[in-house]
């Protein structure tokens, strides 16, 4: 019997696609890093953290899983956690002296190096979705404050008042910050959020949200919204999202290096993220970063007695931890 060519090709065509193994992808997240000491952590509190992280882990696995980019990845996962009160993060930041919520949070794709930050900004709920619109369709990388809250309402986000990122346990840690007069970053536990990830078509990306500081004042940016401190991905090395003591970060260069340190010297992503971790905490500085490479290999470093973290492969394989012996 003898089969049209059409039918023939499609024969063909599918018996090639059948065969082809699934290609890889993977996730990593952080939600911050910083003194968590187990025996102050209740039950409760860790198993509402454990929830959370659960939920992003399941939303990026299904994008990636379907084919979706890293970008969708990157962007819709850290939107769950913004939308959290568990995270310094949209609804859960931290307020400034001045006892407001101040933003900022910035997105790089590994393929094209193209990337897109907002700093400062008071009225974005989810500064991680207007930080990807700069990015795709502006012709700058960052904006900040009334300059970033205008472009994104031109774009179509609806500003929110400040007062819905206002949070009572947010607003008592300031309290107490405000009566002792100290640096908020030895006190504050739970940290910036961010999101490496690694697509079925090989293509990376990193983001990065913040409240930034407690008790920051004169309005301070830390590392997170800058390209290459907070936040960098390419495709010949890796993608990184960093948490902790934004000034250090940012005198360190500190992502950049780490794909500095893969390309030039041809360490792993771990032994990478390991090296500038060192770097970091020889400088004085604390914290961590998440990476993952081209090749789906996971890094999860920081120097803190933990950090909120976990991943997830195309394999299954599927982590999720707080503590440093985790």
């Amino acid at each position: 019997m003898k089969y049209p060519a059409i039918y023939l090709a499609i024969i063909l065509l599918s018996s090639t696609l059948w065969a082809q193994p699934a290609k890889k992808y993977a996730m990593v997240i952080h939600g911050g890093a910083g003194v968590i000491n187990k025996d102050e952590m209740t039950p409760e509190t860790r198993n509402e953290y454990i929830r959370i992280l659960n939920q992003v882990l399941r939303v990026g696995d299904s994008i990636l899983a379907h084919g979706g980019t890293c970008l969708d990845a990157v962007e819709k996962t850290i939107v769950i956690m913004e939308d959290s009160p568990l995270f310094n993060a949209g609804k859960g930041a931290v307020f400034t002296h001045e006892g407001i919520v101040e933003l900022d949070a910035s997105i790089m794709e590994g393929k094209s190096l193209k990337a897109g930050a907002i700093a400062a900004v008071r009225d974005i709920r989810n500064p991680i979705r207007v930080a990807r619109a700069v990015m795709e369709k502006s012709e700058h990388v960052m904006l900040n404050g009334a300059g970033a809250s205008q472009f994104a309402r031109e774009q179509g986000f609806e500003p929110v008042d400040n007062s819905y990122f206002y949070t009572e346990k947010r607003y008592k840690s300031l309290q107490e910050l405000l009566k002792k007069e100290r640096e908020a970053t030895t006190n504050d536990k739970h940290g910036t959020v961010g999101c490496v990830a690694l697509d079925a078509f090989g293509n990376l990306a990193a983001g990065t949200s913040t409240g930034g500081m407690m008790n920051k004042r004169y309005g301070r940016i830390g590392d997170s919204p800058i390209i290459g401190a907070g936040t960098y991905a390419n495709n010949n090395t890796g993608a990184f999202s960093c948490t902790g003591h934004g000034e250090y970060y940012i005198r360190l260069g500190f992502s950049r290096d780490i794909s500095a340190l893969m390309e030039y010297k041809n360490l792993s992503v771990q032994e990478a993220c390991q090296e500038e971790i060192r770097k970091l905490t020889e400088l004085g500085g604390t914290g961590g970063v998440i990476g993952l490479d081209r090749k789906g290999n996971i890094a999860m470093e920081f120097n803190t007695s933990g950090m909120f973290r976990g991943y997830v492969k195309s394999d299954g394989e599927k982590l999720i931890a707080i503590f440093k012996d985790e």
